[in-house]
């Protein structure tokens, strides 16, 4: 009687330590699971709210050095707004069709005179620093690919910092 007890003991506390184990290692694991679950339902909540749509476009051929500008104005149609940092992180691709290249930021003149360059202007309603859902944000690419005559095809990408993209093509005037 004694020794059956004694084994019963010692099977007891060796299910107590296994199961002991077993969720110090599964734990961690499903815990870094669900923190990552969460960060990518967060990530797609997120970059399905953002949404624009290019509304106009413009692009003609009489700009500084020989090159022109392209002017492409955006509508934000989605639930999400966007902030003017965003804006600022975001990749403008601009060209004539076939010779494409990133442009950069020129935050000190409005109608960019450098090579590849771009600016921004936002209608923004309420002055809050967002391009919110209903407002519209003009951008200006300069080119120097954009030359005479009229009628390149001219292909314009704007792409979110989250990954989230338009782009349009269209003939300079």
């Amino acid at each position: 009687m004694a020794a059956e007890t004694f084994v019963t003991a010692l099977l007891l506390i060796t299910a107590i330590i296994s199961a002991g184990i077993l969720i110090n290692a599964v734990y961690p694991v499903v815990w870094n699971m669900a923190g990552t679950f969460s960060s990518a339902s967060h990530e797609t909540d997120t970059r399905m709210r953002t949404d624009f749509k290019i509304v106009a476009t413009y692009a003609n051929n009489t700009g500084p050095s020989g090159g022109g500008w392209a002017k492409i104005w955006m509508k934000n149609i989605g639930s999400s707004r966007i902030g003017l940092a965003e804006i600022d992180k975001s990749d403008v691709i601009v060209g004539v069709v076939g010779n494409m290249n990133k442009a950069t930021l020129d935050i000190n003149n409005w109608e960019p005179i450098s090579d590849n360059t771009w600016n921004y202007q936002l209608t923004d309603y309420n002055s809050n620093g967002y391009w919110e859902s209903g407002e519209t944000l003009e951008v200006v690419a300069f080119n120097s690919q954009f030359n005479p005559p009229a009628g390149q095809d001219v292909y314009f990408q704007f792409i979110l910092p989250n990954g989230v993209w338009r782009s349009s093509e269209f003939t300079t005037s």
